[in-house]
């Protein structure tokens, strides 16, 4: 038996006597089509290692072991392993499940290798996953990934757009990122209320050290958490008008229109000791 033998992932489900769970944030791509759409665009092909956050039914699991790589499968609802299993069987080896929380995970470990991130996300942990593969141990060599739109359109926001923000700065501070795909909510079982879209982001290869990182989350956590004011105001605790002015960023701006190098200005003068 191989993977093309493998049955249909609506029969699947109901064989298993499966539904999406809402608490877990749960939405399927039941569609083939779609999935092998998300595998090609994520440019995964045979002997790349590849992390796969909820893997549900499986459905981009087929599409990405269709390409020859090898996927590391992170499921925390353990209703879905013996079908997930079922998958492995047929899969020579390349389909490794893990049960457990992603966010609790050590995925660096799981992977054993260096990985890529192609995920249909939960919903309700889209955003926190993001931001620990930009800023914690494990460094994702790509990540293809999909959010509610709202989100997706927050991480390639550009300064002006109603979605620039925190999750856009530090975002593209650290890698490429643009949309590749956007779906309709008719796409998924069940449809969620919202559109969803797919976001692709490459690592920079000369990123920022981690200090200035660390600075930048700082900054831009002061400078969006109070977006109406100026950053003489919303930056008070890291300094106010004296900051920006060492930054060479206006004090009377707004987060909202200040551009990525304005922010790491920012936050590189956050780290220096004032004159005087």
């Amino acid at each position: 038996m191989s993977l093309a033998d493998l049955p249909p992932l609506r029969e699947a489900l109901e064989r298993h006597d499966l539904m999406a769970r809402k608490s877990f944030g749960q939405h399927f791509l039941l569609d083939l089509n779609v999935t092998r759409k998300i595998a090609r665009l994520a440019q995964i092909g045979e002997g790349d290692t590849v992390v796969e956050v909820g893997p549900g039914p499986g459905g981009l699991t087929r599409a990405l072991l269709e390409t020859g790589a090898r996927v590391v499968a992170i499921e925390k609802d353990s209703r879905f392993l013996p079908l997930l299993a079922e998958v492995a069987e047929v899969a020579d080896g390349r389909l490794e499940l893990v049960e457990g929380d992603a966010l609790k995970v050590d995925a660096a470990q799981a992977a054993g290798a260096p990985a890529h991130v192609v995920s249909n996300l939960p919903y309700n942990v889209g955003t926190q996953l993001l931001i620990n593969w930009l800023t914690g141990p494990f460094r994702p060599l790509s990540m293809t990934l999909m959010f509610q739109k709202e989100v997706a359109d927050r991480i390639v926001a550009q300064p002006d757009d109603d979605a620039y923000g925190r999750l856009a700065v530090i975002s593209q501070t650290l890698c490429e990122a643009r949309t590749v795909m956007d779906l309709p909510a008719k796409a998924f079982t069940p449809p969620p209320k919202v559109a969803s879209a797919v976001v692709r982001l490459v690592p920079k290869a000369d990123p920022p050290p981690g200090d200035v990182v660390a600075a930048l989350e700082r900054v831009t956590a002061a400078a969006f958490g109070q977006r109406r004011k100026m950053l003489r105001s919303s930056l008070k605790a890291l300094g106010g008008a004296e900051l920006c002015e060492r930054a060479g960023v206006s004090p009377d701006a707004r987060a909202e229109v200040i551009d990525l190098a304005g922010f790491l200005d920012l936050a590189r003068a956050t780290l220096s000791t004032p004159a005087g």
